[in-house]
């Protein structure tokens, strides 16, 4: 008997976004209407609903294993930005494709970056074969962003990273957001950062554990 994944998405939406106090009812349709079985390998997709992190590229050569972010913080950290109808949106490593689907249904516009030119392609394929047509996928490194398509209203980083650089700050526009976990396992705190006058400021939102997006190391300072 197949797996009925649209009463998965009912399940997860009101056993672990609903129950971690996302209340905002544009991301919880999304969240119960994009099918997130769609962006996973064929063996994980009854897996798909369940409350980790599922693995969409391992380790190789030397480049560490990509991952779908659990649906509680991601749901959070949406939520946490805000973004209205209207709003241009660029994802951070979007890997297969997932968050920009549920990030097309938030806003106006959303540009996908992804590192991985495999990953980008299967997610510029899955967008597409399920009609997310405001979503642009663009291959190139996460910590860079997409200047040529900016500025955006909201940033949304999908994985844990040691800073955010200056160019995406850059890149956001007057009174833009953007939403990251920095620092990982237990030590991963949710952050918002706003821009106000030109200037950039941060608060602290909740604490994290999500999986790393590579590019985003800080470079250890020599020490004598």
């Amino acid at each position: 008997m197949s797996a009925n994944y649209s009463d998965m998405r009912v399940k997860m939406v009101d056993g672990q976004i609903r129950t971690t106090d996302v209340t905002n009812s544009a991301i919880l349709l999304a969240m119960g209407t994009v099918p997130r079985e769609a962006f996973v390998d064929a063996s994980l997709r009854d897996l798909a609903y369940i409350d980790v992190d599922l693995e969409i590229a391992p380790a190789e050569g030397g480049r560490p294993a990509r991952f779908l972010m659990e649906p509680s913080p991601f749901a959070k950290l949406l939520q946490l930005a805000e973004i209205q109808p209207g709003d241009r949106v660029l994802d951070v490593g979007c890997g297969t494709g997932y968050s920009s689907a549920v990030l097309s249904s938030l806003g106006g516009s959303v540009v996908a970056l992804e590192s991985d030119s495999t990953l980008a392609g299967r997610a510029a394929q899955l967008v597409a074969d399920l009609g997310f047509d405001n979503v642009t996928v663009v291959t190139g490194s996460l910590a860079q962003g997409v200047a040529a398509n900016g500025p955006y209203d909201v940033i949304v980083v999908g994985g844990a990273v040691d800073e955010i650089p200056q160019a995406l700050f850059d890149q956001l526009k007057e009174r833009g957001r953007l939403v990251a976990v920095e620092g990982h396992g237990n030590a991963g705190v949710a952050r918002l950062y706003l821009k106000d006058n030109g200037l950039v400021t941060g608060r602290r939102a909740f604490n994290a554990a999500v999986k790393p997006l590579p590019g985003f190391e800080r470079i250890k300072a020599f020490e004598f």
